[in-house]
């Protein structure tokens, strides 16, 4: 193999590459290199190198378009298939919402009420609270002390 002594600039058109990357190759040392005495960079190019990227001929040029042809077929048979099942997906919930409302209309209608414990109001002089009516308890029997309301809502005792 034969090398050439190339300027930088020459040995990027002859590898087809930009003045950049010749100069990271030569720091790199995966190009020979050398500085004359005025500061310009050589480097050395074998006649085999000068091949690293190759040119676009109209075979590879037909291949590349045929095979973006297949790629843009494939997708749009993917998107076609994910129209189809997003509209049946919409098919489902059109259905659905159509049972909703009337469920929702009958229950606005008659809320249900909450369970209320028995209370009867007594007059008994001195007390303001209605009391509740306990079943089971006997008269006489120790009722247990009621606490207080921030007591329970905070949890002491």
């Amino acid at each position: 193999m034969r090398s050439q002594r190339l300027t930088v600039q020459d040995a990027a058109e002859v590898l087809n590459t930009s003045v950049d990357a010749v100069r990271m190759r030569a720091r790199r040392g995966t190009l020979a290199s050398e500085k004359d005495s005025d500061g310009r960079v050589y480097v050395w190019v074998d006649s085999g190198e000068s091949e690293t990227k190759p040119g676009l001929n109209g075979e590879s040029i037909a291949l590349m378009m045929s095979a973006k042809d297949e790629t843009i077929r494939v997708l749009e048979e993917q998107l076609e298939a994910e129209r189809e099942a997003h509209s049946e997906a919409r098919q489902i919930v059109a259905a659905l919402t159509q049972r909703i409302p009337p469920a929702i209309e009958a229950s606005a209608e008659s809320p249900p009420e909450p369970p209320q414990a028995p209370t009867e109001a007594t007059e008994q002089p001195g007390r303001v609270e209605p009391r509740g009516v306990v079943e089971g308890t006997r008269e006489g029997a120790e009722q247990p002390r009621r606490r207080s309301w921030w007591r329970e809502f905070f949890g002491f005792e």
